[in-house]
């Protein structure tokens, strides 16, 4: 399977609480339910096309619970092509602490996690999609487990909540395969890894590089 990540994240890069102003409060964060008032048909459309494809579907555990109390609650998944898609298919979510997964269909991956994904990345065709799932996604980066990394990208700066990347990390290479933008400036980039960045070997005056901090 191709591992696919697909993360919502505000133009400073925060993807905590998207979904409403109850979605998810730690760290005193406060401005939840940003991206809602910006969706629209063609996001929505990549969203179910992304979802509705899937093969399998892999979670941290804080994306796995706010998912399943609210897709696996549904009373008729059959109604929406993403509910229809997370409830039918194959789940894993990585954990040391979740023993007993009540969403039907869940696996729990623990112990050596990077092997495990290995095995279920050559075990069938397809992709493999982790939504959201920040530490997930940064720790699957930083063992060159993604293949692909798409983020769909609100015109909105929140100012303050969990970040995709960190202030400190891993560095990454990207090479862009695909970008568009939708009829209310939400862009959807697709990505692959391409290993570290590479860094210039000489210093360049500033005075004639035609850039600088003011």
């Amino acid at each position: 399977m191709r591992l696919t990540t697909t993360t919502n994240i505000s133009v400073d890069g925060v993807m905590q609480g998207l979904g409403g102003p109850d979605e998810v409060r730690s760290g005193g964060f406060e401005r939840g339910g940003w991206a809602i008032p910006l969706l629209d048909t063609e996001t929505g459309d990549y969203l179910n096309q992304i979802y509705g494809s899937a093969a399998a579907f892999l979670f941290g555990r804080r994306t796995y619970e706010i998912f399943a109390g609210y897709w696996g609650a549904m009373a008729d998944p059959s109604t929406n092509p993403i509910a229809s898609a997370l409830n039918s298919r194959p789940k894993y979510v990585v954990s040391t602490s979740l023993a007993d997964p009540q969403w039907a269909g869940t696996t729990v991956l623990r112990g050596d996690v990077a092997t495990a994904v290995r095995d279920l990345k050559a075990r069938q065709d397809g992709d493999l999609l982790v939504p959201g799932s920040g530490a997930l996604v940064r720790w699957l980066l930083a063992n060159g487990l993604v293949d692909q990394l798409d983020l769909v990208t609100y015109p909105v700066v929140v100012g303050q909540g969990t970040r995709l990347f960190p202030d400190s990390g891993p560095d990454l290479a990207l090479d862009l395969v695909n970008s568009r933008s939708t009829s209310r400036g939400i862009t959807i980039q697709t990505y692959r890894p391409l290993g570290r960045p590479e860094y210039a070997t000489s210093t360049v005056d500033p005075s004639h590089s035609g850039s600088g901090t003011y």
